[in-house]
């Protein structure tokens, strides 16, 4: 055989026994099936006898291929609103012998966000584009496109504007400049315990994942002093799902991704969403102002205790009394009064300090707080005006002249460290001298300085900075690609901000 192979040309013989196995092939097929099917029924009837049932792969159930086919499309559905962010900084490399020093190194880090609005505003986690001087957005790939591995060239990353941030939530807010995007919604209902859900983010780097659990809890609240409470699921989240969407059966937000309790830092079924109610919050108020605006009514409370009940003889041994009515305020306007105690707010059960903080946390500045109070034994239904809780930075903003403030090179808004605003902040000012930075000018499309609202800036250079006119000359005079490094004092502290002039 070997050398009829190698011939060039096959011999009679070779043909020959060609032509027969060709003819003698169905033949031998329909023999073996002929005899095949007799043992086979010999087989079966030898189980029958002894009283084994052979049982047949059935169809899937109806109910079950429905149930695919949904959530196939669900994830084709929601997929294309969700994008990886790529965020490039610095920070301290980790060394295993802490006696060393430290080590400042070039950082990258991957997370996720869910694109909100068609015109390029994204949300994701504070975290996550904490201390970036470079913030990327890989947009996914159409459905169709993005089976198997995607060549780094093919997607489509656009840099991003961080428009604000808001660390007491754990929520930024992202502007890329691009238009007619798919978005998601942001649910206003109440999620339900057990409800079908689903994570869809870049666990580990790895883009538009999707994973399927329910929400095994509502008002989770991890750290009792914070207001703020948690939706808890067992769908497995991992590193690099922070900012992205947990999302219902319709593909509506439920709520954005943002932490997990692990012992060796993968998912163990204990991950923690932002609710979507709170998302909404802080993303209209990001996007309106930078920053978010709080409410107040003019009171203070405490939780209630065995012992302040007893003392005080109040009705109940648990909850949250009213311990201070300022005069003249909106809460005393409408009647509130010291140990009333505050049952529900905006129809929200009260039961401690940070559920009361939470409600007032989410009310809008437009409507009347609903209280109602136990007093004594007797229940009332009050209605307080809210009030904007103010800090320096936010009164600030309200008087700023853009004409004069706005330092266009750098892209920010800036007034001068003046006497009055020396008293204001007090012993926390470790400079005397320099511009205060306001906030960032959202219309002017700049990279991003690492400057923030707050920042205190002493130097430029070897420059020390006393007036905004000063740093506006001295910035106007650094010709494209000089070196930038500004002195800073933020929270407290010193720093230098560094970049190229552009």
């Amino acid at each position: 055989m070997a050398n009829w192979l190698l011939d060039s040309k096959p011999n009679a013989r070779f043909l020959r026994i060609l032509r027969f196995v060709i003819l003698f092939a169905p033949l031998q097929a329909a023999l073996a099936q002929t005899i095949q099917k007799p043992a086979a029924e010999a087989t079966v009837q030898k189980k029958a006898n002894a009283g084994v049932t052979e049982v047949k792969p059935a169809e899937p159930p109806g109910v079950l291929v429905q149930l695919n086919g949904a959530l196939e499309g669900l994830a084709a559905k929601v997929s294309p609103a969700v994008v990886q962010i790529l965020v490039t900084g610095y920070g301290p490399l980790r060394e295993e012998d802490r006696s060393q020093t430290a080590f400042i190194v070039r950082q990258h880090a991957v997370g996720s966000g869910v694109i909100v609005d068609s015109n390029g505003y994204i949300m994701t986690n504070a975290h996550v584009v904490e201390g970036a001087q470079r913030i990327r957005v890989a947009l996914p790939l159409p459905m169709g496109d993005s089976a198997g591995p995607v060549p780094i060239g093919k997607r489509r990353i656009l840099e991003a504007r961080l428009i604000g941030q808001h660390k007491e939530t754990d929520l930024a807010l992202l502007k890329i400049d691009d238009t007619d995007l798919p978005t998601l919604p942001l649910v206003s209902q109440r999620p339900h315990v057990g409800q079908l859900v689903f994570a869809i983010g870049s666990p580990e780097g790895l883009q538009n994942s999707v994973t399927m659990g329910v929400i095994s809890a509502l008002a989770r609240q991890p750290d009792p002093t914070k207001p703020l409470t948690y939706l808890q699921t067992d769908a497995p989240i991992n590193p690099g799902n922070s900012g992205g969407p947990l999302v219902d059966m319709n593909g509506s937000v439920l709520g954005i991704n943002t932490f997990i309790l692990s012992q060796g830092g993968g998912s163990e079924g204990l991950g923690f969403a932002i609710p979507a109610r709170v998302v909404d919050f802080v993303y209209r108020s990001l996007r309106a102002h930078g920053h978010v605006h709080h409410v107040e009514i003019g009171a203070g409370a405490q939780e209630i205790t065995p012992t302040l009940a007893e003392g005080l003889h109040l009705p109940q041994r648990w909850g949250v009394v009213v311990d201070d009515v300022k005069p003249d305020g909106p809460a005393a306007a409408a009647g509130l009064k010291v140990q009333d105690i505050i049952l529900t707010a905006d129809d929200r059960r009260i039961e401690t300090l940070p559920s009361l903080s939470a409600a007032l946390y989410l009310h809008r500045l437009d409507q009347v707080v609903k209280l109602e109070i136990l007093r004594g034994n007797d229940k009332k239904t009050l209605y307080v005006p809210a009030i904007e809780s103010r800090d320096h930075m936010d009164e600030l903003l309200d008087t700023v002249n853009p004409e004069n403030s706005l330092i266009p090179r750098l892209g920010v808004l800036a007034i001068d460290l003046t006497s009055d605003l020396r008293s204001k902040l007090g012993s926390l000012l470790r400079i005397p001298s320099g511009v205060v930075v306001l906030g960032r000018a959202a219309d002017l499309i700049l990279p991003d300085t690492g400057l923030q609202a707050g920042d205190i800036i002493h130097q430029l250079n070897t420059t020390p900075i006393d007036s905004v006119e000063q740093l506006r000359t001295a910035v106007e005079s650094l010709k494209t690609g000089d070196a930038v490094v500004l002195q800073v004092e933020r929270d407290g502290g010193l720093l230098y901000v560094s970049f190229e002039m552009e």
